[in-house]
């Protein structure tokens, strides 16, 4: 199975000026993964993007990854 939390933080890592600022929390119950993304303060509108296009691609590529474990994914950014 692929590392939910290992993908978003790459891809996050990709978009933002300050990678090492980029940090991962997951949250994981019987029936759904939360996942939350922090950023610093001065990427957090890379990471959304313009009409937020670029968190809504994230949260349908992680959801994609995820298609495999049965269990409902959330994608918080903050």
């Amino acid at each position: 199975m692929i590392d939910l939390k290992e993908t978003l933080s790459d891809i996050a890592r990709s978009i933002v000026n300050n990678p090492d600022s980029v940090n991962v929390t997951v949250v994981e119950d019987s029936n759904s993964i939360t996942l939350t993304l922090n950023v610093d303060a001065d990427d957090m509108g890379m990471v959304i993007g313009r009409h937020g296009k670029i968190a809504k691609a994230i949260r349908t590529v992680i959801k994609a990854a995820a298609s495999g474990s049965g269990k409902k994914v959330n994608v918080e950014i903050r």
